[in-house]
């Protein structure tokens, strides 16, 4: 079910969405979680997650197909010679994995961690936090799925020799402090994280990376929150195709979601509640598609525009599709379009996900970040 317009809750749908969590009826408030959250048996079917993505990213596999492994040790002590039941030790290992932990636990990482290909880093049914030290690094890699986890406080780390697979590992340089870093990377799917207070980005996507979606996240505390294209000069990024849907950006955000150079983001149902400077930023004729958003704009009256395009002249950004259909502005926000309207839709439905107006966002949005779910219940 890709299409927010065909959303049924249910027949209890207006006592669910004012959110009487004790009653085992199903929570879910937007397509995404509708595939999965419903159903109670979700942890003994944890693989049926990948059926769910929608937008850009909607063919990350994760681990799908492979066998559970269960993280049973917070430790993140050694980074060439691995210690089995370290989530470390699960990331880079050959072949799809399904991550999971024994229990709920804070991992601390000494450096980034490195993942290899068709990995699902699944923290429902426990609290699962990445703090206090480096973040994850997806780096060349394809098929990942990061889903329920909080992660924050990320630091800088000095690099050194990492493992980043079974046969091989490497010198790495100094990390740059991103939560998660996507680097030349695709087919990722990150989905009811919970992200504050990296050293950089929350999140970065770079260097060639497409066929990404960040959905029913939940994002706080940063300045710089999501760059999506790093530098002037890296046309790759023209390939870049990433949907960020349901998400909400929240308190004491000041900018960047996202900041992006060329590509195209479509920007669907997701809720910024909080900025302080502008909202959604780029530069180098990026096409840039909001549709069906919320926009509070702040108190500061100088600060109410949502778009701002960085060191260029009217003169050339004018032409940049920068749109803006079926938004919802409150507080005085406002989105300064340009370029051609969008009348043919460039990719699928499948790709772009069918928007709801973006008076629906508070309730497609209500649980995002990560979930507090328990087997046995509808999460």
């Amino acid at each position: 079910m890709n299409n927010v317009n065909s959303l049924i809750v249910g027949k209890n749908a207006r006592r669910n969405l004012r959110g009487r969590k004790n009653t085992a009826e199903c929570m879910a408030t937007n397509p995404i979680d509708r595939c999965w959250r419903c159903d109670p048996n979700w942890a003994d079917n944890r693989q049926k997650l990948a059926d769910c993505v929608q937008g850009f990213g909607r063919n990350a596999v994760g681990g799908k197909g492979g066998p559970i492994y269960v993280v049973t040790d917070p430790s993140d002590d050694e980074l060439v010679n691995l210690k089995p039941g370290t989530l470390r030790h699960a990331v880079t290992r050959e072949g799809p994995l399904w991550i999971i932990f024994a229990r709920s636990m804070l991992i601390t990482l000494k450096q980034e961690l490195i993942m290899n290909s068709n990995k699902t880093i699944d923290g429902r049914g426990v609290e699962v936090y990445i703090a206090n030290g480096a973040g994850i690094t997806i780096q060349f890699v394809k098929n990942i799925i990061i889903h329920g986890i909080k992660i924050y406080d990320i630091q800088v780390r000095g690099g050194g020799m990492i493992r980043d697979s079974e046969t091989h590992y490497g010198q790495r340089t100094v990390s740059d402090g991103d939560g998660i870093s996507i680097f030349g990377a695709s087919n990722i799917w990150i989905d009811h994280v919970s992200m504050r207070n990296c050293s950089d980005g929350l999140i970065d996507v770079i260097m060639g990376s497409t066929a990404i979606t960040i959905s029913n996240g939940h994002f706080t505390d940063h300045n710089e929150a999501m760059l999506f294209g790093a530098r002037d000069t890296c046309e790759i990024d023209k390939i870049m195709q990433i949907t960020l849907a349901f998400n909400h950006f929240g308190k004491r955000l000041v900018q960047r979601m996202p900041r992006v150079r060329f590509g195209f983001v479509h920007t669907v149902n997701n809720d910024y509640t909080h900025w302080e400077m502008y909202a959604i930023g780029g530069s180098q004729n990026p096409t840039i598609i909001s549709e069906g958003n919320r926009f509070i704009g702040p108190n500061n009256r100088f600060a109410k525009e949502i778009t701002k395009r960085e060191y260029t002249e009217e003169s050339v950004w004018k032409s940049w599709q920068w749109r803006s259909i079926n938004d919802e502005y409150m507080n005085g926000a406002f989105f300064i379009e340009s370029g051609p309207e969008l009348v043919n839709r460039p990719f699928s439905r499948q790709d772009m996900i069918t928007a709801k107006p973006g008076s629906y966002v508070g309730r497609l949005t209500r649980y995002a970040g990560s979930l507090r779910c328990r087997a046995g219940k509808p999460c």
